[in-house]
């Protein structure tokens, strides 16, 4: 172990210097008061700090004063939440640094000689200013996990999480809290010391221990000792053609690079900063005209991280992973000793995306098709369960599970065959809180959009060979994908007469209490729109929604007259404004319970994270949908029949089967799959509604960009909408970075 320590010294001393000088570290600061954000990556670690401050403006609020750390490798991290000791307002903020002049510097330590656990001790250093003397009266030390159970489960904490903090002194005059995970080999330390004349350190003892800070500014260290990830460079994360996003965008690149590694890319930050199925995968589809490909890129980076989480014996896709402290913890919970990394199986929308983005890939890509045969035959070794097996087989389990479970619906057209989210689960599909589907048991997305969308990548990838055991598929998934595709939405259709439509709507203004215009007066006709889910009965769930977006993006429906009244609505939604539709001077509401009985109106507030407030990736996805559809009318004249082997009449690269030049030995020709579509619709007024609704969208998402990259943001109205973040009202805080609200690097307006 001596010559361990040696060599690390040597490694830090010699070799540090040199990667720096390679590897210059990534900086960003971005605020959304109360919270200001750091993040700082290098080759070492990558981290990102979050200090919460109280003041007058949100002294109403339930602010609590908090410094967090949030690491990627683990999903781990650490919080400390103070009070001012006089128990009145606290404020704290980041100072720069004295040795370097930056806010944030690495930590990059040796394991001590001796030590259990060989590897580094990195984390991040600063420091930190308390405005009046101040306790740390509660740290959170290992998963992130455990913070936002604390965070947004009304203060949960593991008693053994808690029990296992130790509090000591740290140097002369500073303190330490650190705690050793339930591997009993990794630890969290965070301590903290005083600068510039501050009082020393103080520790308080009693049944929580806690450390005491005078008025002034104190260094802190946040570190652990945990396997740090690969990460992937803002260049590195970006194909060749759109390196000049680096310099045109830098604050976004930096965010998605971030959020990227050579093993998977995650979701969010803080509070998701880990592996999520759905958000990865819609992330890709979204940005794949600006994400490196190839066997060191980000969309085998996802590819890859979906395949090795699938659930081997019955083809479901991982929706979020649980790995580190928190996989240990819930092992434990089980009666089991182990560190294996496990999964959350529960979403049933995650599985159609797989066969899409895969299809997407190795059909569409030169790189992909280049790349098939070696990424197809990869063997799995993340989850023990997988380890050995090909990626294919995987890949093949999960278009077994989607064939089996839409086959009922696509031999008898019955609510009861639609797909359901699964018993004794609240929960299945984007809007997964629990009041997110209005209470009901069938999503919209899921069976007008998702189903038929990856029955037709399944029915592509088996025409192309990928997967022999099923050469069946190549007519039977474009059977079933008619059949969904056409026959879903008239169960999800809901139609209010005029004046049923104007009373509604006033009521829920006035019920609501909302002091909004109504706007009831541009009611002129029906209101028509696709309802969120059907509850168990069949009965469609009466709340509009931007879920649309799906089928838009997604599909390209040929029954025509239902094509031309489905883009008459949504687009109708675009142009009228909340809550008569979905617009607002923030932008779509992701839902609109006007329509509904009071009851359920009341669980879609502003304060709701799936209620009347804005989600970045949705607004992303109406746009890049609304231009598909539109694009319809650039390729193919009005009424004029696409009939060309091989291709689709739309330039998406969700819908082209390009014959691969030469051929790949996995493929044979794509004639049997020509697409024939018209556009009927491009020569009624509604094609004009489309594009009036696309311009509007447009103006409003570019009204918006200081949101564009968080997650979701909620709203005040003084004689106007005001855009505010969402835990102005809610104790869920937004992400200030979240993956698919980075999509608008790649989506722009187009001109039609």
């Amino acid at each position: 172990m001596a010559t361990l320590a040696v060599l690390w010294y040597l490694f830090v001393v010699c070799v540090g210097p040199a990667i720096a000088a390679e590897c210059p570290a990534s900086r960003l600061h971005l605020s959304e008061p109360p919270y200001e954000n750091y993040f700082l990556s290098d080759c070492i670690t990558s981290s990102h700090v979050i200090v919460t401050s109280q003041d007058a403006n949100n002294s109403g609020s339930a602010v609590k004063p908090r410094l967090l750390v949030a690491w990627p490798a683990g999903n781990s991290g650490v919080a400390a939440y103070f009070e001012a000791e006089d128990k009145g307002l606290l404020g704290l903020r980041l100072e720069n640094s004295t040795s370097d002049g930056e806010v944030l510097e690495t930590v990059n330590e040796p394991a001590e000689e001796g030590a259990k656990n060989e590897n580094p001790r990195v984390g991040v250093k600063g420091l930190i200013h308390f405005d009046t003397p101040a306790l740390l009266t509660l740290p959170i030390l290992g998963s992130v996990r455990s913070i936002r159970d604390y965070s947004e489960g009304g203060g949960i904490l593991s008693p053994d999480v808690q029990n296992a903090v130790v509090t000591e002194t740290f140097g002369t005059d500073g303190g330490q809290f650190w705690r050793t995970w339930f591997d009993n080999e990794t630890s969290t330390w965070i301590d903290f010391e005083p600068t510039s004349g501050a009082e020393a350190v103080k520790i308080i003892t009693g049944d929580k221990w806690m450390l005491r800070f005078g008025t002034g500014s104190y260094t802190f260290r946040a570190t652990f000792n945990y396997p740090q990830l690969d990460q992937l460079s803002p260049s590195e994360v970006l194909n060749n053609a759109s390196q000049s996003l680096v310099k045109e965008s830098p604050d976004l690149t930096k965010s998605l690079s971030f959020l990227s590694y050579s093993s998977k890319l995650l979701a969010g930050s803080w509070r998701f900063l880990t592996y999520f199925g759905r958000d990865s995968m819609l992330s890709a589809l979204l940005m794949q005209p600006i994400l490196s490909q190839g066997e060191d890129g980000a969309i085998e980076a996802v590819l890859s991280a979906v395949l090795e989480r699938i659930n081997k014996t019955d083809g479901t896709i991982c929706h979020e992973e649980n790995l580190g402290d928190y996989a240990t913890f819930l092992a434990r919970k089980e009666g089991i000793s182990s560190t294996d990394p496990s999964c959350d199986y529960k979403m049933i929308d995650t599985d159609f995306l797989l066969p899409i983005l895969m299809k997407n890939y190795v059909l569409d890509t030169d790189v992909g098709r280049d790349r098939a045969t070696p990424f197809i035959n990869r063997k799995a070794s993340f989850l023990p369960d997988n380890a050995g097996t090909p990626y294919i087989a995987l890949a093949q389990q999960t278009a077994l599970k989607i064939m089996s479970i839409t086959a009922p619906f696509a031999a008898n057209q019955v609510p009861s065959n639609l797909l359901h989210i699964l018993p004794n689960q609240s929960v299945g599909q984007w809007r997964d809180s629990g009041s997110g589907l209005g209470g009901g048991r069938t999503p919209y997305d899921v069976n007008t959009a998702l189903a038929p969308a990856g029955l037709r990548a399944i029915a592509a990838l088996s025409a192309a060979g990928f997967f022999p055991d099923h050469p069946e598929w190549a007519e039977d998934a474009a059977r079933y994908a008619k059949i969904w595709e056409d026959e879903t939405v008239r169960f999800f259709e809901v139609s209010v007469g005029k004046e049923d439509a104007r009373k509604l709507v006033e009521e829920y203004v006035d019920t609501a209490d909302l002091a909004i215009p109504s706007h009831s007066e541009d009611i002129e006709g029906n209101i028509t729109f696709y309802s969120v889910s059907l509850s168990e009965d069949g009965t469609p769930v009466r709340v509009m929604n931007t879920d649309d977006c799906f089928r838009l993006y997604l599909l390209n429906p040929t029954n025509q007259t239902q094509l031309t009244s489905f883009l008459h609505q949504t687009a109708s939604h675009i142009l009228h404004e909340f809550p008569v539709g979905l617009h607002t001077e923030v932008g779509l509401f992701v839902s609109n319970p006007a329509y509904s009985d009071a009851d359920l109106q009341g669980s879609f507030k502003n304060s709701d994270y799936h209620g009347t407030v804005v989600w970045s990736w949705q607004l992303a996805m109406m746009a890049a949908g609304l231009a598909r559809q539109l694009s319809r009318c650039k390729a193919c004249s009005p009424c004029k029949v696409c009939d060309t082997p091989g291709t689709s009449p739309s330039p998406s690269p969700l819908l082209s089967f390009p014959i691969p030049s030469p051929p790949h030995p996995l493929f044979f020709s794509f004639s049997k799959l020509t697409t024939r579509t018209h556009t009927a619709f491009c020569t009624t007024p509604t094609h004009q509604n489309v594009k009036q609704a696309y311009t509007k969208l447009w103006d409003t998402i570019d009204a918006n960009r200081a949101q564009l990259s968080g997650e979701v943001w909620s709203w005040k109205y003084e004689d106007g909408y005001r855009a505010v973040p969402l835990s102005a009202f809610s104790s869920t805080e937004s992400d200030i970075v979240q993956l698919w609200s980075l999509t608008f690097l790649a989506i722009h307006r187009e001109e039609f």
